[in-house]
């Protein structure tokens, strides 16, 4: 059965401000990349077996990817369809106002700017269709972002949208996905 692994980015300043990052491309804090460097040694230690390390072209994602290949020796590649959702208007907003809040359970909104949820969904579940045909041969790491992790976990599981809206990695949490048989 094949399968990949899933990581968020590590830690960054707009993580520390709660304010939504989306598509801006901020950058880690000390602490984001100590986290990456962590799990790149834990990858190591751990002995677990990942093939080449997939991430997303935003600087907190490329940046984790580089100090967890670098602790591995694992090659990477970046993948557009990583890059997390654009919020639009809600850029740089608290991640946990009333209006963003509101605005997240409407799927087919673009946020004045940004990409709809059923837009992010079709290019993450395009990716996943595309990684399940080549599971049985290489195993991936992706490294990406919260919007991101959320999407993948819809694949593999039904949820409501309220489980879809509070679902969440941390910062440099690794997860293994287990495509079916």
């Amino acid at each position: 059965m094949g399968h990949f692994y899933f990581t968020r980015h590590g830690q960054t300043v707009w993580n520390v401000e709660n304010k939504i990052c989306g598509a801006t491309d901020i950058e880690l804090t000390e602490l984001g990349h100590e986290q990456a460097m962590e799990l790149g040694r834990k990858i190591k230690e751990e002995g677990v077996k990942i093939d080449e390390i997939l991430y997303s072209p935003l600087v907190r994602a490329k940046e984790t990817a580089r100090h967890i290949s670098e602790m591995t020796g694992i090659p990477m590649r970046e993948e557009m369809r990583l890059k997390e959702q654009n919020f639009g208007k809600y850029e740089s907003t608290p991640r946990n106002g009333e209006e963003f809040k509101k605005a997240k359970q409407n799927f087919i909104s673009h946020f004045e700017g940004g990409e709809t949820m059923l837009h992010l969904c079709q290019r993450i579940y395009n990716l996943l269709d595309d990684i399940r045909e080549e599971a049985d041969d290489k195993v991936y790491l992706l490294v990406a972002h919260n919007g991101i992790s959320r999407v993948i976990q819809s694949y593999f599981y039904d949820m409501t949208n309220e489980e879809f809206a509070a679902f969440g990695v941390k910062n440099c949490e690794l997860r293994k996905f287990e495509f079916p048989e």
